[in-house]
């Protein structure tokens, strides 16, 4: 156990957050579009709607798993605030409660602390997007499935289930339990607790799987890998648009379609890729879950038709958790995580008018973004198979066959 008081920690932790919250109270006005526009208007608009006890039926911008309506209808639990101001603090708590969860690790498990500096400056990078957007709340219910299942695979199973009820990713982390009886008990729970979720929804809220439409008519974002083909063809005069499209600002004309099948078919690869290392992978260390779940989750967000901001939450997140575990070999890809945090900054809010214009500003940024987040994800699935595939395969070619106790050689006697 650490005696030394993290101080430092808790200090940069209050500073961060204090600027944080200036900036979506707007004592501070950061440059840009107004990012707390989702809350006052889209957020507040569907929280409206919810409470009626229906989803949005009619709103192609609804999107998400049906418990995603627990976070939008949360600002209800401080009636005293209008709903803006609840939200902020409510994601201001969330944050709160990832950093105590991190900090218990780190001190009271002998977990590192470079995986709690990570989340404390971390997420700030990002700036008052994280405040903006309810995904630190399915973060911190992510995180929570991370941390309990060393210990507690049943629980992991319900945690890893609400966040995905909530926003679909937190699934991925089940892809790193170590096979055999905690993948049974973790995954088990999950999927009842998932099924029992989506049947309650589905009983006592019309529309529960609307999502499900909406989504699948997205097409290519402004933000995401796949839009760089479009930025770099305006330059030659591609006669596409960008426009408000599906609730993001995403490119329409000639071959969209065509960059976004190809990305979802970059996805499957992954995932197939995913599936192969399960099944090849020889060694668990205590790292390999989180280790697996970062992998995984770069993979997702680097080849998803939409990269949206508030994306690199997860990574941060996921990325904390990695390095409280000594032997984690994610330390390059979690670096380049926290560098493209800082770029994304850069192109949502502050230079987003670029970003729409594809200038070479915009498309500058973009590309180092999403470079630092295909590097990422190339090194972490070469350092995830390496640690569990590739040297233990060696280490059991390097041992031999096993050798014959004293009492195999020993002489039988009459």
């Amino acid at each position: 156990m650490k005696t030394r008081t993290p101080a430092g920690l808790l200090v940069t932790w209050v500073l961060t957050r204090a600027l944080l919250l200036l900036c979506v109270f707007k004592v501070i006005v950061v440059p840009g579009p107004d990012v707390t526009s989702d809350v006052h208007v889209i957020y507040q608009g569907w929280f409206d709607v919810l409470r009626t006890g229906t989803f949005p039926l009619d709103d192609v911008t609804w999107q998400y798993p049906p418990a995603a309506a627990m976070a939008i209808l949360s600002p209800a639990l401080l009636p005293f605030l209008e709903y803006a101001s609840a939200f902020f603090l409510l994601a201001f708590l969330a944050d709160a409660v990832v950093l105590l969860m991190l900090l218990y690790v780190s001190e009271r498990r002998g977990g590192s602390r470079r995986g709690t500096w990570v989340w404390v400056i971390g997420l700030p990078l990002l700036g008052q997007t994280v405040y903006a957007r309810y995904d630190v709340m399915v973060t911190a219910v992510a995180i929570a499935a991370l941390l309990a299942a060393a210990r507690h695979p049943r629980a992991a199973g319900v945690f890893a289930a609400i966040g995905a009820m909530i926003k679909v990713w937190p699934a991925l982390l089940l892809l790193g339990t170590r096979r055999g009886r905690a993948t049974r008990q973790t995954w088990g729970t999950a999927v009842l607790t998932a099924a029992g979720l989506l049947v309650a929804f589905t009983v006592a809220m019309p529309g529960a799987l609307a999502f499900l439409t909406f989504q699948k008519d997205r097409g290519t974002e402004v933000e995401s890998l796949g839009s760089l083909v479009f930025h770099v063809a305006r330059q030659f005069g591609w006669n596409g648009t960008v426009q408000l499209n599906y609730g993001s600002v995403e490119f329409l004309g000639p071959y969209v379609d065509v960059v976004s099948t190809l990305a979802q078919v970059l996805t499957a690869l992954a995932f197939g890729w995913l599936l192969l290392w399960r099944f090849k992978a020889r060694a668990w260390q205590p790292a390999t879950l989180a280790d697996a779940g970062l992998t995984a989750v770069l993979l997702f967000t680097t080849t998803s038709r939409v990269i949206s901001p508030q994306y690199m939450v997860w990574l941060v997140g996921v990325a904390a958790v990695c390095l409280l575990f000594r032997d984690s070999r994610m330390t390059l890809p979690v670096w380049l995580v926290l560098a493209a945090t800082f770029v994304t900054f850069l192109e949502f809010p502050l230079y987003f008018g670029n970003v729409v214009a594809s200038d070479p500003i915009g498309v500058t940024l973009l590309f180092v973004r999403n470079g630092l987040l295909v590097v990422a994800s190339l090194s972490a699935c070469r350092r995830l198979w390496r640690a569990t595939v590739t040297e233990p395969r060696r280490a059991e070619h390097a041992a031999g066959p096993p050798t014959p106790t004293s009492r195999d050689n020993a002489v039988p006697t009459p």
